[in-house]
């Protein structure tokens, strides 16, 4: 027990006073969940002194202390179903309640608590909520948040009033606060909540008016010239009548059935959502009932958070090794001990190159933060350097490609080491027929990774052209191919044959010549052997093609035997329609960018894609401010979110086919 209040108090040092978790939230509240276990099951060594009696930790030295008249307490924790419908019926207990109870349910911001002190409507003094009974004056950098007002306004306001809140910054101004701090070559922050402490507590002010801040009111503390209204929701009414922001995710619910669909319903939105919520917070709306209700040492009986899933969780690296791309790009990936972090078990995460693994500083044996939010990659974090052994050393690329000894190269200016020998290279063979077959390519159905392995393994194929010259008697000898089975993929093979002159030219595998490019040269110069001969220049000439892109289509072109494979393949039957015929279709969505996201009910987003592509529209993969639609399907992400954000036109399915019906005419 010792030993968990002194590693958890290091651990709120390191989270309340100087802003750097060392590890993420769900760790820290297994350690938690175990101190009080132990004290619950050993009341007789339970400590004043213990983490498990305080709120946070001690205020900084280095700022002015206050002390709250009425602490500002933590919150108890229900991980899940069971745990919130115990702490109900205790609330109902308390108060002898038959019907169910009332809550007000709010999202629970990942910010830093304050408390925002207004004598006679006038903001005089902002304090953080330091452990509960003492925390720092921050007025004068509150005062730089143009969220919170410097004055009330309205009528009948109080003599004294403490409004307390969720300091917190929202997802767009972290990432452009990163992205400013690594631009300058500076350190980056965290995570959301990390940026939002460190911001507040500058010892300049001037500083954290550069800060994109924000806040909401959650509650109030001493109240002096007015009587409350008689619940939560009622008191938020008034807060927002006086020009203080609420959340607007705000609900009343009634029993745990509906608590429990109120929480479902905010971890939907959580993707979605501007700012960061790391859990509900159910609070018993009405304040009579709250005080018969009563609080323990650190936290009131009649409110709860209910954590959502873990999105960030601690593993061992176990090893780090090393990946040939379609492109030869030599690419380190370190190897997990398995962990479940954001719906999913993770156990492989990209470190992407030789240059970022260094940033972060990854080693074989090293304890990391892993994480994974809504339908992001997962990521390495940071590393846990306290966890990190003496005898730890640095993982080395290698000089030589791991599949077939060529030495490998970096060119100047560029981040990713790549093996140079192209298609002679059996793991670059394999990954550029599986790209060559993928659904957005030629999209040969059947054609999965374990078949591309056998027949790359058994050089039955070393081109994509070589796919159209298999057999059935080839296919039906590979394992796990019945005589059924090769039929279907030779008709599938067969039908790929019919595809259109981008599609071709993104199966091609040049290097940065993803989808939208080849859509772009394809119109650009309407046929293969105009596009085959085109000079630097005059490929620089279309739109979203610079001079790297335009001298790797050079080069790719210059290569006899991608000619030969090329001329190969249309011997093989692969054809297309004349790129001209689509030419003359109405192309009143010219330069417009769209992205599409989520599921498209009503059609595909390959045949969303080329619709949009046929009216002259780009379709790009990621949101960003020269994005002019996102057109949102069922179950949308991160996507969504970011759109939402930056202020992105979004269109549901229907508002899209309204769109593009309205532009064929």
């Amino acid at each position: 027990m010792q030993q968990l209040r002194g590693e958890i108090n290091q651990h709120n040092q390191n989270y309340y006073q100087y802003d750097a978790p060392q590890i993420p939230d769900a760790n820290y509240d297994e350690l938690l969940r175990e101190l009080q276990a132990l004290e619950a099951a050993n009341p007789e060594l339970l400590s004043d002194d213990s983490p498990t009696q305080r709120v946070g930790s001690a205020a900084l030295a280095s700022f002015q202390q206050v002390q709250h008249q009425i602490p500002m307490l933590s919150l108890d924790n229900a991980f899940d179903d069971e745990e919130f419908a115990a702490f109900d019926k205790r609330v109902r207990d308390r108060i002898q309640a038959i019907d169910d109870v009332e809550y007000l349910v709010e999202p629970k911001l990942d910010g830093l608590a304050v408390s925002l002190l207004y004598q006679d409507a006038v903001l005089v003094q902002a304090a953080t909520r330091g452990d509960g009974k003492t925390g720092e004056n921050v007025t004068e950098n509150v005062k730089t948040i143009n969220a919170i007002p410097l004055r009330l306004k309205g009528v009948n306001l109080p003599k004294l009033i403490e409004v307390r809140g969720e300091v917190f910054m929202p997802l767009a101004g972290f990432e452009a606060l990163n992205k400013q701090a690594v631009d300058m070559g500076g350190k980056s922050f965290v995570n959301p909540r990390n940026a939002a402490a460190g911001s507040l507590r500058q010892l300049d002010s001037k500083i954290t008016a550069t800060r994109p801040l924000a806040f909401y009111a959650y509650g109030v503390g001493v109240v002096e010239g007015l009587v409350l209204p008689a619940t939560q929701k009622m008191l938020f009414e008034l807060l927002v009548n006086w020009g203080l922001p609420i959340s607007d995710q705000v609900s009343v619910e009634s029993g745990t059935e509906q608590c429990h669909k109120a929480y479902e319903s905010l971890a939907g939105k959580r993707p979605l959502l501007p700012y960061e919520i790391d859990g509900v917070v159910y609070k018993v709306n009405n304040f009579a009932l709250q005080e018969r209700i009563g609080f323990v040492s650190r936290a009131p009986r009649w409110a709860i958070a209910r954590k959502f899933p873990a999105q960030e969780k601690m593993t061992e690296v176990v090893g780090i090794d090393v990946q040939v791309g379609r492109t030869g790009a030599i690419t380190p990936v370190a190897r997990l001990a398995a962990v479940f972090v954001g719906g999913v078990t993770v156990t492989n995460v990209t470190l992407h190159n030789e240059d970022e693994m260094r940033r972060k500083d990854v080693r074989v044996g090293d304890t990391v933060i892993v994480r994974r939010a809504g339908d992001v990659i997962p990521e390495i974090v940071s590393v846990v350097m306290q966890r990190r052994s003496e005898d730890s050393a640095l993982f080395n690329m290698p000089l030589l490609c791991p599949v077939c000894g060529s030495a490998v190269e970096r060119a100047e200016g560029e981040a990713i080491a790549r093996c140079p020998a192209g298609l002679f290279c059996r793991a670059q063979v394999k990954e550029s027929i599986k790209h060559f077959s993928s659904r957005k390519a030629l999209d040969v159905d059947g054609l999965g990774d374990k078949i591309v392995e056998q027949l790359v393994a058994k050089e039955m194929v070393k081109t994509p052209a070589d796919l159209y010259r298999l057999t059935k008697e080839q296919l039906s000898g590979l394992e796990r191919m019945a005589e059924k089975s090769a039929n279907n993929l030779l008709l599938a093979l067969d039908k790929s044959k019919q595809t259109t002159l981008p599609k071709f030219l993104y199966a091609l595998g040049v290097r940065e010549v993803g989808e939208v490019t080849a859509n772009s040269l394809a119109t650009y110069f309407a046929s293969l052997e105009a596009l085959q001969y085109a000079s630097r220049e005059d490929l620089e000439k279309v739109p979203d093609v610079g001079p790297i892109v335009a001298q790797h289509v050079v080069a790719f072109f210059e290569l006899q035997h991608n000619q030969e494979v090329i001329a190969e393949l249309l011997t093989a039957g692969v054809q297309w329609p004349d790129v001209e015929a689509m030419s003359s279709v109405d192309q009143a969505l010219s330069a417009k960018v769209f992205v599409l996201t989520g599921t498209l009910s009503l059609m595909g987003r390959d045949q969303a894609k080329e619709i949009l592509r046929s009216l002259g529209a780009k379709v790009t993969s990621s949101v960003s401010k020269k994005t002019d639609y996102l057109v949102a399907g069922e179950e949308s992400g991160s996507k969504l979110k970011k759109a939402l954000s930056l202020g992105v036109t979004v269109l549901s399915e229907e508002d899209f086919l309204a769109l593009i019906k309205d532009h064929q005419g």
